[in-house]
């Protein structure tokens, strides 16, 4: 809990993102690329050109999707394959609005956190600057509806440099078509929105929050897919960025509301927050002293097999000792010095004569 309230986890949180965020587009863009293949490959056999549609390749584009046909691909193959992809494009935003709501709601946290360290004083102060902040960063100038004319007049004329009383949508649309695919596809839809997001964002600015602003372009983003990808592809195609331009939203003047004028999470979204980072912080804590319970006996044990592992050199010193000193005195006293006669015994012979005694070697004591 100390983490929280030194804001440790919001550096953490901040890097898990970033991290998260970098392989999420990664398998985002990969799904794109599959995405266009398919909606080609459709089109190569709607229009009846000749064009013939290698099966066996674009299977192994999907090896973990299972086809009826196995030998042919027929449009509605396609539609069912582009069906599935859109739909594992639309998990990777849901994913990453989860992700975004639980950054707010963890710098939340810390804020609340923070002020309850404070005296009545520091906390005044702390208040007031951060209303402040919110004050500053919501000052800046009209942020144009995503995908209306006024947006994207404003593209054609600080972005491409042209005059915007000469703006032509087919046009636009070929100078924006990074890759010339014929399709807008999300991240040249994306790119469209810079002007707009450099209004409110800024990343020179405390106020600012570099996060909220990549959030900001998948909103506006997705604003647009709903009001003009009217097949539900993924892609804006010419036509149907041309229909959209006729249309009476195009000509929308209202503002759009940044992230700031919507909040993301309730007030009950972040209780239900807080008691889940404090279940999470008491399993952590069992764990922990679980760990340091272990840790406690391993070290315990270890003490008993260093004491044991000493006895046994002791014991091994103590016999080596013995061995070395019963060596050494069977080769200074070997049981007989040398150079003594042995003892002889007669055998059969004549009795000594009166007053003669037979010399017997008497054994010396060490």
């Amino acid at each position: 809990m100390n983490d929280i309230k030194q804001g440790k986890l919001s550096k953490e949180l901040d890097f898990v993102h970033n991290s998260f965020r970098s392989k999420l587009d990664e398998l985002k863009r990969e799904e794109m690329n599959r995405l266009r293949m398919l909606i080609k490959a459709k089109h190569d056999i709607q229009g009846g050109n000749g064009w013939t549609v290698d099966h066996q390749a674009l299977l192994r584009q999907f090896e973990h999707l299972n086809h009826i046909n196995p030998h042919t691909f027929e449009v509605e193959d396609l539609d069912r394959l582009i069906k599935s992809a859109t739909t594992d494009l639309e998990n990777f935003d849901k994913v990453r609005h989860d992700e975004f709501k639980q950054y707010e709601m963890m710098k939340e946290h810390e804020r609340r956190e923070r002020l309850k360290t404070m005296n009545e004083d520091e906390r005044k102060v702390e208040e007031r600057h951060y209303e402040e902040m919110k004050k500053k960063h919501a000052e800046h100038a009209k942020v144009n509806h995503p995908g209306s004319e006024d947006q994207l007049k404003e593209v054609w004329q600080e972005a491409d440099g042209l005059d915007p009383e000469d703006f032509d949508p087919k046009t636009f649309f070929k100078m924006h078509d990074s890759n010339g695919d014929g399709f807008f596809d999300e991240n040249e839809l994306e790119a469209l929105f810079t002007k707009e997001l450099e209004k409110v964002y800024n990343p020179q600015n405390e106020e600012d929050d570099m996060v909220e602003m990549e959030e900001e372009r998948v909103r506006m983003r997705e604003h647009v897919m709903s009001e003009v990808d009217t097949n539900k592809d993924r892609l804006v195609s010419l036509n149907e960025f041309l229909a959209a331009t006729k249309k009476e939203e195009f000509t929308e003047k209202e503002e759009w509301e940044t992230i700031d004028q919507n909040p993301t999470f309730t007030e009950e979204e972040l209780k239900e927050y807080e008691q889940q980072l404090a279940n999470e912080e008491n399993v952590i804590s069992k764990k922990t002293v679980e760990l340091q319970r272990q840790r406690e006996e391993l070290e315990r044990k270890q003490e008993e097999l260093n004491a044991q592992r000493l006895g046994l050199q002791q014991a091994v010193e103590e016999m080596e000792r013995l061995k070395a000193q019963s060596s050494k005195n069977e080769v200074k006293d070997p049981g007989a010095a040398e150079g003594d006669p042995a003892p002889v015994v007669a055998v059969n012979s004549p009795p000594l004569p009166t007053g003669y005694q037979q010399d017997v070697p008497v054994p010396r004591h060490s």
